[in-house]
């Protein structure tokens, strides 16, 4: 099939994915067609086909690419051995990384229901590598005494959906700073995890 006149694969397929990204954000994976993304990004529907096999896998790449970046990013952060520092990092690093990427979230969470078997074991087994993270942060401030938690991975699901949050109702230029939101935040899961 020929390419149509003007697409570049290095252009064409980020675009892609940038159109089903705010399509299916503002729309919901269901209500978004093949065509729909095709128009967004003013290529025929058909030529879709050269850069994804269909809106399933389309769906995967962007969950996928998201949770790549996401463990990728916090690997690259310093680390540090006290666990209380390293929760108050994870605070902030997770309300920072995730403010800046609004789309990406809410597909991530809300569109799961949406992949297939096998490519929602593929992102569950990714959102279990980034939870691990928090939950040995969790355990080392348990084992230290610095932490009282009934039982780690409740208390992870529990930091993390009170951190996503953040996400629908944070607004630049409101009432706090991102400063003073991710201070009370820290605030709050500190006192959660501590008798």
């Amino acid at each position: 099939m020929a390419r149509t006149q003007g697409s570049h694969s290095d252009i064409t397929g980020p675009r892609i994915r940038e159109a089903a990204l705010a399509l299916f954000a503002r729309h919901g994976y269901a209500a978004v067609s093949m065509r729909q993304i095709a128009a967004e990004v003013g290529v025929q529907a058909g030529a879709l086909y050269n850069y994804t096999p269909d809106k399933q896998s389309l769906l995967f790449r962007l969950m996928y690419e998201h949770m790549q970046d996401l463990i990728a990013a916090y690997a690259d952060q310093d680390q540090t051995e006290d666990a209380a520092e390293a929760l108050r990092q994870f605070v902030g690093f997770h309300i920072r990384f995730h403010l800046q990427r609004p789309d990406e979230v809410f597909i991530a969470y809300m569109e799961l229901r949406n992949l297939s078997s096998d490519n929602f074991a593929q992102i569950e087994a990714l959102r279990r590598t980034y939870e691990n993270a928090l939950e040995a942060i969790l355990r080392k401030g348990q084992a230290a005494g610095a932490f009282d938690i009934a039982d780690t991975k409740i208390a992870t699901l529990a930091v993390i959906a009170m951190l996503n949050g953040v996400m629908t109702w944070y607004r630049a230029g409101g009432r706090l700073s991102l400063d003073e939101v991710e201070q009370a935040y820290w605030d709050m899961v500190h006192r959660s995890v501590t008798a």
